[in-house]
């Protein structure tokens, strides 16, 4: 007990207090009973609840400690239910009627060796047909030195590289220069002479992290199929409000009519392979406004990009029962921005350092670096990129760092072939050793230096389901396993899509390469309305209110090739049944993330900041990342007054006050 009593004052006091009020510590202590937990774990799953309560409301005192226990509670009880659903399904599934095993052969086996001449299966002591063993040594993937890398300018472009040779990181060109410049006219951070002697962020997730510890892969065609719907209905709701339309007005694209009616449905295509063309668009309804009937679309009087799953309001005519005739696209309505109480903006602002009607200057910005990975060049595992990173957020004195997956990369060429050195570090067992090890000397290391250098630095880290540190191989994604990967206190670890908070600013991360997709999928019909490549793909997620609006995905084999000598891509694997979890509910971002092998760029689209900083690696060079300056919102006498009269708020207006450098690492 008092040894429990001491790890939890260490833990959960704040200095200048060194102990705890009783009344605390025996609440955290009937918690480590109640739950069999150590308080390390317990300060985890504080640190997840603070994070979704936000940080300035859950200061540590005896109500938030019953309110954390009683979050506890709940979460344990919805998964002992779970697990009992689970359960209950499996009994089900047990007294199923025995199935033939093969062709031709009887359930139990009871005519094996009864008929002359007839080969009898090898069976184990159940029934079931015994796989044929193969002891072979399996084939491994091999890196392919010839062309199994992309060139520089492109890091997952075409796989063929002859020629190209790889440069090493020491001797790299260009470091630190800046490739592109948005509000060139705003300053950049300035360097403080020593680091903040507290955290200049409150973070908040705006996510329901605990939504996404679902159990992958096992998903049920009718959930999914009801999720599609769902989304169908819930643009239709929308589309009426926004452009004032009757119910009348609505109809079925896939019945034949005299008259010209609005149908919402959802682009698909008419084949099953191949890439979507105007002849092949067609709108898939959802069952309560179509049947679920699909209808080829007519679209060569209109001007509109379309894309696999996108979401359409469509305005025409059925007159032949044969096709839809579509005279007119609606305009998607748009998520309100996000906004503010003026009082909370001036409160905020003080956590800078910005007084009312003070002066502004450029170290009242907040300094944020983003980087995507990989973070390793494909010929070695020494995470260069990933220390000089560390570096520079180290010497700027950074207040946020997102560090966006794959970190520990499934098709890096080295760990795809398990052909690698352990990390040499006494704390390894070679016969015990997990790629969690890799992870926590390789990656972890520069990570806990830099916490150590900056103590209120917050790092931010979002996985991929290319990360093979991670369980959870399909998208939407859990968090990374802090305590596995021996992650310092500053690094937080959220899901995959994300949306939190960075003070006042909405942040909306997703590690998926979305843009890369939807340029291959996106068909273009009549004149283009955005002829900016960078600045239409992202619109398209602002308009459909999603990281991830495209369905279905892609081929694999027409994702960018790999270092490995099949160059097949990992893919991604997506559970239908949560894909709501990539929504945005409730307002537009003010920073939209978005990693891509494509060009990185940062440009305001719809007054949304959309950010791609690049690959911090690139196969064979050093590649980029994003260094950001948020300067303070500054909050007139005005809008004080009409909050005082009626609680109006203010928009955040990012895009006017942030500046957003592309930089070489």
């Amino acid at each position: 007990m008092t040894t429990s009593k001491a790890e939890l004052n260490d833990l959960f006091a704040i200095p200048p207090v060194t102990e705890l009020s009783p009344d605390v510590l025996g609440e955290l202590q009937s918690i480590l009973r109640l739950h069999s937990i150590s308080p390390q774990e317990l300060s985890y799953k504080w640190e997840s609840y603070s994070m979704k309560m936000g940080s300035e409301q859950t200061k540590l005192d005896l109500t938030t400690a019953r309110a954390f226990k009683k979050d506890l509670q709940e979460m344990l009880e919805r998964e002992s239910r779970g697990k009992a659903h689970l359960r209950s399904v499996d009994k089900r599934g047990a007294y199923a009627t025995p199935r033939s095993t093969g062709k031709g052969d009887d359930v139990f086996g009871m005519l094996d060796s009864i008929v002359p001449n007839t080969p009898v299966p090898q069976r184990s002591t159940n029934g079931a047909m015994k796989r044929k063993a193969d002891f072979d040594t399996p084939a491994v993937p091999k890196f392919n030195k010839a062309d199994g890398m992309s060139s520089p300018s492109d890091a997952r472009g075409n796989n063929n590289t002859n020629g190209v040779q790889s440069i090493a990181f020491s001797e790299r060109l260009n470091a630190g220069q800046i490739v592109e410049t948005l509000n060139s006219h705003l300053s950049v951070c300035e360097t403080p002479i020593a680091p903040p002697a507290e955290s200049r962020v409150r973070l908040t997730a705006n996510t329901d992290l605990k939504k996404f510890s679902y159990k992958p892969m096992a998903m049920h065609l009718s959930e999914a199929s009801e999720v599609l719907d769902d989304r169908i209905d819930e643009f239709q709701a929308l589309i009426q409000v926004h452009h004032h339309l009757e119910d009348s007005a609505f109809g079925n694209a896939a019945n034949q009519a005299t008259s010209e009616i609005v149908a919402v449905g959802r682009i698909a295509s008419d084949a099953l392979e191949g890439k979507l063309n105007a002849p092949s668009l067609m709108l898939e309804t959802s069952r309560r406004t179509g049947a679920g009937l699909r209808v080829p679309l007519k679209v060569e009087s209109v001007s509109h990009e379309f894309f696999p799953g996108q979401i359409v309001a469509v305005r025409g005519i059925n007159a032949s029962g044969g096709y839809f005739s579509v005279n007119e696209v609606l305009e998607m309505p748009l998520l309100p921005p996000a906004a503010s109480l003026p009082s909370t903006m001036d409160a905020l602002n003080g956590r800078l350092g910005f007084e009312e009607d003070g002066l502004e200057n450029a170290a009242h910005a907040l300094n944020v670096l983003v980087s995507s990975g990989p973070y390793t060049a494909d010929d070695n595992l020494a995470f260069e990129p990933l220390q000089a990173l560390c570096e520079k957020a180290a010497e700027s004195y950074a207040d946020v760092l997102i560090m966006i997956g794959p970190i520990l990369d499934l098709e890096h060429p080295l760990l795809a072939s398990g052909d690698f050195d352990l990390p040499d570090d006494p704390s390894i067992e070679p016969d015990k050793a997990t790629l969690n090890d890799v992870f926590r000397i390789l990656v972890g290391t520069p990570i806990r230096h830099l916490a150590l250098q900056v103590p209120n630095i917050t790092i931010i880290l979002v996985p991929s389901v290319r990360d093979a540190v991670n369980k959870h191989v399909s998208w939407p994604q859990e968090p990374f396993d802090k305590k596995v990967l021996g992650l310092p206190k500053q690094a937080k670890v959220v899901t995959n899509p994300v949306t939190i908070s960075l003070n006042e600013i909405v942040v909306g991360i997703s590690a998926q390469d979305v843009l890369w997709d939807l340029r291959r999928e996106e068909v273009k019909v009549g004149k283009t309305k955005e002829s900016d490549l960078m600045s239409r793909l992202p619109r398209h997620l602002i308009h459909q209110r999603h990281f991830f609006p495209l369905f279905p995905l892609s081929d694999r084999n027409s994702l960018p090739k790999t270092g490995t000598e099949e160059g097949l891509a990992t893919g991604m694997p997506m559970d239908v049944s949560y894909l709501k979890l990539g929504e945005w509910l409730n307002v537009r971002p003010d920073m939209l993330i978005t990693p891509s092998a494509l060009s990185p760029f940062a440009k305001v689209v719809e007054s949304v900041l959309v950010v791609n900083p690049g690959l911090l690696s690139k196969r064979k060079a050093a590649g980029t990342y994003a260094q950001l300056a948020f300067h303070p919102r500054k909050v007139t006498n005005e809008e004080r007054e009409r909050e005082q009269a009626n609680g109006t708020m203010i928009g955040h207006c990012l895009f006017d006050r942030a500046r957003a450098d592309i930089v070489r690492i």
